[in-house]
């Protein structure tokens, strides 16, 4: 009620100073004290009417509504910081993940590298055995034919022989047959 008590006092200070008119006006400014009175009581209990009934649900709804965006700025705080700490979470994801493929890549490299190191040593292996049992199998067929040919040749001296030992021949006609035998000889 204090402030109806200030409005009362300025209003009373005011109809001191304002002088009553030795006649009446009809004009808007002239000041009437009665008609100042009424409207200063009208006003008063305008507010305290205002203050009773619709006072208090203004100030709770300005408080609610105060409330509201208090607590939406803290949820909006509070998500902020969430996105924030996800986003942290997801960079070290991410740098984990990458961390990840790169060392996957190096351990396929190596892997390959390793796999044809592999293939280029039993390639080698393979192909010194090739040509050690190819050497082998050449030396085999030549000692067979050697042996073959030791045979030819023994059984074409005794042949020879046979003719020598067959017709009786001079000297002359034994080089002749054993030249002639030594020319059908291959070089080889």
């Amino acid at each position: 009620m204090t402030l109806a008590n200030i409005f009362l006092a300025k209003f009373y200070t005011i109809l001191l100073f304002v002088e009553p008119e030795k006649s009446p006006s009809d004009t808007l400014l002239s000041v009437e004290p009665g008609l100042i009175i009424w409207t200063i009581i009208i006003f008063i209990l305008l507010l305290y009417l205002l203050k009773k009934t619709a006072w208090k649900p203004l100030l709770k709804s300005l408080s609610n509504r105060e409330q509201l965006i208090r607590d939406s700025v803290e949820k909006a705080e509070t998500l902020r910081q969430e996105a924030e700490r996800m986003l942290e979470e997801n960079k070290k994801v991410l740098a984990k993940a990458d961390e990840e493929s790169r060392r996957i890549i190096n351990e396929g490299k190596e892997f390959a590298e390793k796999l044809r190191n592999e293939l280029i040593s039993k390639t080698n292996e393979d192909t010194n055995r090739m040509v050690q049992q190819a050497k082998a199998d050449i030396e085999r067929e030549k000692l067979g034919a050697l042996n073959e040919l030791k045979g030819e040749i023994a059984s074409l001296a005794i042949q020879a022989a046979s003719k020598i030992i067959d017709e009786n021949l001079d000297d002359n006609k034994q080089k002749k047959i054993i030249s002639k035998f030594a020319e059908q000889i291959p070089k080889n």
